[in-house]
């Protein structure tokens, strides 16, 4: 009988070469120090709190520096093993002081976005809604109307053909916290713009998601006095 052939089996999961692991190690590193900086230091800028982390470890920034994705889940995990039951009391006011806020803004037809719908919110977040206005000044009048103070401010974002758009914003507080309004035309009511974190279009939440999302999580509660009556 012929002899039969041996044959080689290889790893299908051959071990990364020693510096490709220690790279990955450090991008980690930062990736969880960036994150923490987030959560205490009221640092909201990703690339900010990346470029901090990766100082405080005495890394080079343009070798180890984490992705927006690292760092996001970085701090879910961070927020999971630290910030016990304020982490959570604290998203549950905040959403629930977003839903007040949307009531109220309902002819703008609001959208939640951002950590206080992903929830990776802390105590220093804002409160971010887009909001849906022929005018930026149709949004001010409501204001107005509802001796409401508020003060304006601008962002640069990315839009969907890849170049930058200086977007308006109405900012005010509200029982505590602080709400941040990007007023949008109608017509982009239909594609939110990209985010900042993973490229894809902004998961945006209704006001009857937001108010599912936080039935998940906690009994319905009375809301607090809102905007004044004009």
């Amino acid at each position: 009988m012929p002899r039969s052939k041996k044959t080689r089996t290889r790893s299908t999961e051959a071990t990364p070469p020693r510096h490709i692991r220690r790279l990955k190690q450090i991008r980690l590193e930062v990736a969880a120090e960036a994150a923490r900086i987030i959560s205490t230091e009221g640092q909201h800028n990703y690339h900010a709190a990346k470029k901090k982390a990766a100082e405080r470890i005495g890394v080079s920034e343009r070798l180890a520096l984490p992705s927006n994705i690292e760092v996001k889940e970085a701090l879910h995990r961070y927020q999971g093993l630290y910030g016990g039951s304020e982490h959570v009391e604290n998203l549950e006011y905040l959403r629930q002081t977003a839903i007040e806020v949307m009531q109220m803004l309902e002819p703008f037809n609001p959208r939640l976005v951002g950590s206080v719908l992903d929830g990776t919110a802390n105590r220093h977040s804002r409160i971010a809604l887009h909001v849906f206005a022929d005018s930026t000044e149709s949004v001010i009048v409501f204001f107005l109307e509802h001796s409401q103070p508020f003060s304006e401010e601008q962002r640069q974002i990315r839009w969907h053909d890849g170049s930058h758009r200086t977007v308006p914003l109405i900012v005010f507080e509200l029982n505590g916290a602080s709400i941040e309004l990007t007023i949008f035309e109608p017509v982009h009511l239909r594609q939110a713009p990209p985010s900042p974190i993973d490229g894809k279009p902004q998961r945006r939440a209704t006001l009857a998601e937001t108010e599912c999302l936080l039935a998940e999580a906690m009994p319905a509660t009375a809301t607090g006095p809102g905007f004044q009556s004009p």
